[in-house]
């Protein structure tokens, strides 16, 4: 018997790596957000600041947070098999719950999942116990309070997070303006003076004055003096800042760096539990049962979980480095990252979300009320907050999506908040805080524009419900899970065990796959960052020449593997054909999106001259689109249900129609890929030969049809009836389309 729960604790801790991975992909946006977006320095030194935050965090944490011991259950009143369950579903539910929402790129709470899986595999334990001896009470087996804690703070960060972002980056921006570098005089010593002496109180009175290698005195001493300290810090930080200042260093960059190191080291101190908290709390429940069980997993209780326990260091050592490995190399890391920095682009840019109705209700409400105040407000003053607020005047760092005033409130109000909340005992997540302190800024920054607001509330809305899903989740998927594994025995626990290592494999060969179609897109980054009209428009050209000689590709293909379906009767190929259209569709969006975006920024006489050709070119795209799903979806239902095949007849004489389509637009990929239209109006008039052979043909099939009437081929001539009507819309698309192109390229080449 204590074979099988080795099994399950090697299990556990094999897990707890998986979720340390799975956990600082997911929380790695909570540090690494302001000193990426900003630029502030090279990839390579943000992370080696990080990192070294991380490692101090680890190693100077004060130990393991009680939740996973006693936090959520009685353990007192549960058996050491009933607390394997528990941790067992828990760690199970954890790791597959986290690894989806890093697929996605949506930033989650690790506390709130942790939290309501413990409390989701305690409940349903707890109904069990009490459903078999009704004495056992709710109060005596489940401590809910951690719980509703947790989702009262859910609320309380989200609000004030957003809410003192906004008032503070406001400010901020007023002091500052965009061209902050003119504005520094004085004013950057106190703002340093308050930053550093946040900062300062972050790192070393709330943090490493809990490490158990400090002595209790000097703990007690810092306690005591820590107002005096405070005012100390804060003029030594202002005369620094200022000197610093004088001496042309960047104190803003100075800032930042310090904050990441700052939020790092509280993640891995405070957070480190989230990952490897449960894991752990079974190591001790083993060791205490093959040391005073008896071998009666069903009756003895796991009172030594009442107490506090201590993490040794060479433990917290290795998480450590086990975190900073899953930084610095996690795609996934760096996915929830730009989800993040997107949301909060000083720019516009490539949108990851679209609009919803929630989003632009608040839109138009915010609009209505920003006109409201306006109306009220005397006219020198808006022309005064305006002159604060001249975006054209931003500095930016190369490829930055803010500035590093920004990014600086960002970091020093977040850990304000967080310094708050644990003075208080408010159980504050600090993916929460952070994000939405970051979302909270960017819109008192002016970024959301009204040609990008809705699709940025999109975005918010939906990682807010996305944290508000996690708890629900986590809650329902640990219920059934324990229940099963509890129900089921060792048999569905090493069931479960198999499915999380499958679902894990298949969820990292699934997010491989998805990254290599979204290559990133260098010639849109470029015409981004690129300030000169005239080499935007440059990259417009390539950029709309790549997309449709793709398209062109792309749609012949899935056009030749629609008859080829046909034919051969292949319904996976037919299947396959399917997925790749939708794909293409939601592609194809994107890509409208982001070159509209371009034509905004090339010379204002080009863009009215090209917009026409521009939107016809693009339709065109989605038309072929739409036009082989039309001739998709009768082929596929017909060959899916097994009906008659197409005639060899059939076949024989849409073979040389087919060969001539397939040239076509083969020369038409090929003129648009190098944009060379020299065979421009050959391929055009070609092209109206070959409709006029496939009205012919579809004439003759006509005939056909009501001369040897066979109901029993009736719906597969039809089928064949719809492929040469899309055939001929297919060519026309094609005119269109190579039109469209020749004309944005400015006329023939």
């Amino acid at each position: 018997m204590e074979l099988f729960y080795l099994i399950i604790v090697v299990f556990l801790l094999v897990l707890a790596v998986f979720d340390l991975f799975v956990g600082v992909s997911n929380d790695a946006v909570n540090f690494l957000n302001s000193a990426i977006g900003a630029k502030v320095a090279k990839f390579k030194t943000i992370m080696l600041i990080a990192s070294l935050g991380v490692v101090v965090g680890a190693v100077m944490s004060a130990g393991m947070m009680d939740v996973a011991r006693h936090g959520i259950m009685h353990p007192a009143n549960y058996s050491f098999h009933e607390v394997m369950t528990i941790f067992l579903a828990v760690m199970v539910t954890d790791v597959i719950i986290l690894d989806m929402f890093n697929t996605l790129g949506l930033p989650t709470s690790t506390t709130v999942s942790l939290v309501f899986e413990l409390l989701g595999g305690t409940f349903i334990i707890a109904l069990l116990k009490m459903n078999a001896d009704p004495s056992l009470t709710f109060d005596a087996l489940l401590n809910s309070d951690k719980a509703l804690s947790v989702i009262i703070a859910i609320f309380v960060s989200v609000a004030i997070a957003f809410f003192t972002g906004v008032v503070v980056m406001w400010i901020s921006r007023v002091v500052f303006t965009f061209n902050y570098k003119l504005k520094l005089r004085y004013t950057v010593a106190v703002f340093g003076g308050i930053a550093f002496a946040v900062l300062s109180y972050f790192i070393f009175i709330k943090g490493l004055s809990k490490s158990p290698f400090i002595a209790a005195d000097t703990k007690e001493w810092i306690t005591t003096n820590t107002g005096l300290l405070m005012l100390a810090i804060f003029v030594l930080g202002t005369l620094l800042m200022q000197t610093l200042h004088w001496l042309r260093f960047n104190v803003f960059k100075i800032i930042v760096l310090m904050g990441t190191f700052a939020l790092a080291m509280a993640f891995a101190g405070n957070d480190l539990v989230n990952f490897i908290g449960v894991p752990m709390a079974g190591l001790d429940s083993f060791q205490d049962f093959t040391a005073n069980g008896q071998g009666n997993d069903d009756s003895f209780m796991m009172t030594s979980l009442m107490t506090s326990a201590k993490t040794p260091f060479l433990y917290l050592l290795a998480a450590g480095a086990v975190m900073i490995v899953a930084m610095t190399t996690s795609k996934k890391a760096q996915n929830v990252v730009k989800t993040s920095v997107d949301l909060a682009r000083q720019d516009e840019g490539d949108e990851m979300f679209g609009s919803s109705r929630a989003a632009r209700s608040l839109v138009r409400a915010s609009q209505d009320m920003g006109s409201f105040v306006q109306r009220y407000m005397p006219r020198s003053a808006q022309r005064w907050i305006d002159s604060r607020f001249q975006k054209e005047e931003v500095i930016l760092e190369e490829g930055a999506a803010f500035d590093m005033v920004r990014a600086a409130v960002n970091l020093v109000l977040a850990s304000v908040l967080i310094v708050v909340g644990t003075t208080y005992k408010l159980p504050l997540s600090t993916t929460y805080v952070t994000f939405m302190v970051a979302m909270g800024t960017s819109l008192a920054d002016r970024a959301w524009s009204r040609e990008s607001a809705v699709f940025r509330v999109t975005g918010v809305l939906s990682v807010i419900g996305g944290w508000f899903i996690t708890a629900g989740v986590a809650f329902a998927a640990c219920a059934i899970v324990c229940m099963t594994m509890y129900l089921g025995g060792f048999l569905a626990m090493f069931l479960f065990m198999a499915l999380a290592v499958f679902l894990v494999v298949k969820s990292q060969i699934a997010y491989v796959r998805k990254s290599r179609s979204e290559k990133k897109d260098d010639v849109f980054m470029l015409m981004m960052r690129t300030k000169d009209p005239e080499i935007v428009l440059d990259l417009l050209e390539k950029h709309v020449s790549r997309t449709q000689s793709f398209v062109s590709r792309f749609a012949l293909e899935q056009y030749d593997n629609i008859l080829d379906g046909l034919s051969a009767e292949n319904r996976h190929l037919l299947r396959h054909c399917k997925r790749d259209l939708d794909n293409e569709h939601d592609q194809l969006k994107k890509f409208r999106r982001k070159e509209m975006l371009a034509l905004k920024r090339v010379p204002s006489d080009v863009a009215m001259e090209r917009n026409t050709w521009f939107h016809l070119g693009a339709n065109s795209n989605q038309q072929f689109i739409y036009c082989l799903k039309r001739m998709l979806d009768p082929v596929k239902e017909h060959v899916e249900n097994n009906f008659n095949p197409l005639p060899q007849s059939c076949l024989e004489e849409f073979a040389p129609v087919r060969f001539k389509v397939e040239e076509l637009m083969k020369r038409t990929e090929a003129m648009l890929s190098s944009g060379r239209f020299l065979s421009y109006d050959e391929v055009l008039a070609e092209a109206d030969r070959v409709k006029d052979d496939l009205s012919t043909l579809r004439k003759h099939h006509l005939d056909r049809m009501q001369r040897d009437y066979d109901n029993n081929n009736l719906k597969i001539s039809l089928v064949y009836l719809n492929i040469l009507q899309e055939s001929q819309e297919f060519l026309s698309i094609m005119r269109h389309q190579l039109r469209a192109a020749n004309r944005f390229y400015g006329g023939d080449r």
